[in-house]
């Protein structure tokens, strides 16, 4: 199954459990691991394991396959691992608090420095040499 389809799954089984702000990253350019990340907020120990094990059902009967869930003992932070799409089910404070979206959503790249300004600096510099 392929990771639009494995994401496509498991969005729908988040909603389903009234996930809340779900994000998908396409991070397939910054890591060869796997081709998509979801996160999404449970407000509870509960709703947190519900959306994991939901994810999990769904894939399953749709003829996936899940490699792994990490962390539903406490149900704060709990991982889902479909190969290709991985799942991160979260309490909002430790959602806020690991910020994944920093490391996984659209990388801001440093503002380039204007030509134009380098360029009048070194004219007033050459200019200031040929006037000695």
């Amino acid at each position: 199954m392929g990771p639009e389809k494995l994401t496509k799954i498991a969005v729908a089984a988040l909603e389903d459990v009234k996930g809340r702000d779900i994000v998908v990253f396409n991070v397939r350019k910054m890591t060869a691991l796997f081709d998509k990340v979801i996160i999404v907020s449970g407000e509870s120990n509960r709703q947190v394991r519900a959306l994991a094990n939901n994810v999990s059902e769904e894939v399953k009967k749709a003829g996936g396959k899940v490699s792994s869930i990490e962390g539903a003992q406490t149900g704060e932070w709990v991982l889902v691992d479909l190969g290709a799409v991985i799942v991160h089910a979260m309490q909002p404070a430790i959602r806020q608090y690991y910020n994944l979206e920093e490391i996984w959503g659209p990388q801001q790249r440093p503002a380039a420095r204007k030509p134009v300004a380098r360029k009048t600096a070194v004219k007033k510099a050459v200019s200031r040499r040929t006037a000695r």
